[in-house]
């Protein structure tokens, strides 16, 4: 049921039941497990985001081309998309991954995503692969400011603050929560000069970081 739950979110059907299967099977659960459909999937991911940003920004240099890339393909965004398709619920984990809560762990959730791309890849070809791909990836690349060069949001806040000449931003661990295997942290942002103090939360510091960085963007511009 979870499995079928699964392919409706990912809008396809699996005709091999077996491929869907190994793909949510973690190396902690036996064999044969989702290690090398993993690799495969990074590889279509890549291919197809590149296409697509090619597609929708033609006008882009390569630099800022990877840059997107990799803030789109990067372990945060992946496991993001996994926790929307509740991946986690469908993955076959080993006794010790279970107890631990690896169903939420980051790194397994996007390791998993990857590896269900490259089993659709080999159940449908390319095709049933890139439409899962723009799927799952439509919002966040309908957002994409091409004006922003695919720059993370730390990195844009600290060349907005450079070029007013003002003092860079400090980042303030204020809380951890959760257990060491999901831990939620809290940072603030904080632009004395501006008297700017922007919240974020994230399952990782830097994640956080990011969160609250462009929270502080937002805020200079209503200023």
């Amino acid at each position: 049921m979870r499995a079928e739950r699964l392919e409706k979110a990912l809008g396809h059907r699996f005709i091999s039941s077996e491929l869907l299967l190994q793909a949510l099977t973690h190396r902690s659960y036996g064999s044969p497990h989702n290690e090398r459909l993993e690799f495969l999937g990074d590889s279509v991911l890549n291919c197809v985001v590149a296409t697509l940003l090619i597609e929708r920004f033609p006008a882009l240099r390569e630099g800022d081309l990877s840059r997107l890339r990799a803030n789109l393909v990067k372990q945060d965004t992946l496991a993001d998309i996994a926790q929307a398709l509740d991946l986690g619920d469908a993955l076959r984990l080993g006794e010790g991954e279970l107890k631990s809560g690896g169903f939420r762990r980051p790194s397994i959730l996007a390791d998993g995503l990857e590896a269900i791309i490259g089993a659709i890849y080999l159940d449908a070809g390319f095709g049933a692969a890139r439409l899962t791909i723009e799927t799952l990836f439509d919002r966040r690349l309908a957002e994409i400011d091409p004006a922003l060069s695919g720059k993370d949001a730390k990195t844009e806040l600290q060349e907005l603050l450079q070029a007013r000449k003002l003092p860079l931003p400090q980042y303030e661990l204020l809380a951890t929560r959760g257990e060491a295997h999901a831990q939620e942290f809290e940072v603030q942002c904080v632009i004395a000069s501006l008297s700017i103090r922007a919240p974020g939360i994230g399952h990782s510091r830097r994640n956080a970081e990011q969160v609250a960085a462009r929270r502080a963007i937002e805020m200079m511009a209503a200023a």
